[in-house]
């Protein structure tokens, strides 16, 4: 390849345009969408819209008047979202985004492009080198030294070879995503995916990523809590194996064949 032509693969990689969708994920997050909407690359996918955990905070409004199209959750939680998000995507590759400030917008199309080149699952680390946790400052970072024990016993476990297996900054081939039956409720929702992912033996990529400080809202999440499910997820996996194939199919529910 000459140069001239892998100047011109550079740029056409820059500004390619995404047979994928990009669903921004957000419940109150007014001062981080404001903050972050013209860093969000929405011209590089074919589809954007975002799923709202019914917002009291304009969150909705302001991405409306922006062109985007809000789906409003009836029923709460992350892993609704997700779900919701999967349903009613047009495309085969769906990218999840919170635009809270821990999310780095220019990791969004790495995610897009590693599905493209055949991975079934694409994970924005904080862990691998490369990568930055926002509590990798604290004394004592509870929340990552958690996320790391995890992801170690995935990976004991599942024979893995994750990094950073709780964080939702992440993409997924459709049909992958409701293969896995994702059935957890909350935050366990990204866990539950790496676990079955990990058992399926899908084709994973993880992308370094920098965790940046939280812009404005207030994460639902709490340490201990989040941390216990976590545990009862896990063991509930360990005693289920490959059964979830055989379960009622959550994506019924969702009116998706």
């Amino acid at each position: 390849m000459t140069a001239k032509q892998a100047n011109t693969e550079e740029k056409n990689k820059q500004t390619k345009k995404y047979d994928a969708t990009l669903v921004i994920l957000t419940k109150n997050e007014i001062t981080g969408i404001t903050a972050l909407i013209d860093k969000i690359p929405s011209n590089r996918f074919k589809e954007v819209f975002a799923i709202d955990g019914q917002s009291t905070d304009g969150t909705k409004k302001f991405l409306e008047k922006k062109g985007i199209k809000v789906i409003t959750q009836k029923k709460k939680g992350r892993a609704e979202a997700f779900r919701i998000g999967c349903a009613l995507a047009k495309f085969e590759h769906v990218i999840f985004f919170s635009p809270d400030g821990n999310e780095d917008p220019k990791d969004i199309v790495k995610l897009a492009y590693w599905l493209e080149q055949g991975h079934d699952m694409t994970v924005a680390s904080r862990f691998m080198k490369g990568g930055r946790s926002d509590d990798d400052d604290v004394w004592l970072p509870i929340r990552g030294l958690g996320n790391k024990g995890f992801t170690l016993a995935l990976d004991i476990l599942w024979g893995g070879k994750l990094t950073d297996s709780i964080n939702g900054f992440r993409g997924m081939k459709k049909s992958r995503f409701w293969k896995l039956n994702p059935d957890s409720e909350g935050f366990g929702i990204e866990f539950q995916l790496s676990m079955r992912a990990l058992k399926l033996k899908y084709k994973i990529k993880e992308i370094p990523s920098y965790e940046g400080d939280r812009i404005g809202g207030q994460s639902t999440a709490r340490t201990f809590a989040t941390g216990w499910y976590f545990v009862k997820l896990m063991l509930k996996e360990l005693w289920i194996g490959k059964s979830f194939l055989k379960m009622p199919q959550v994506k019924k529910k969702y009116n998706v064949n």
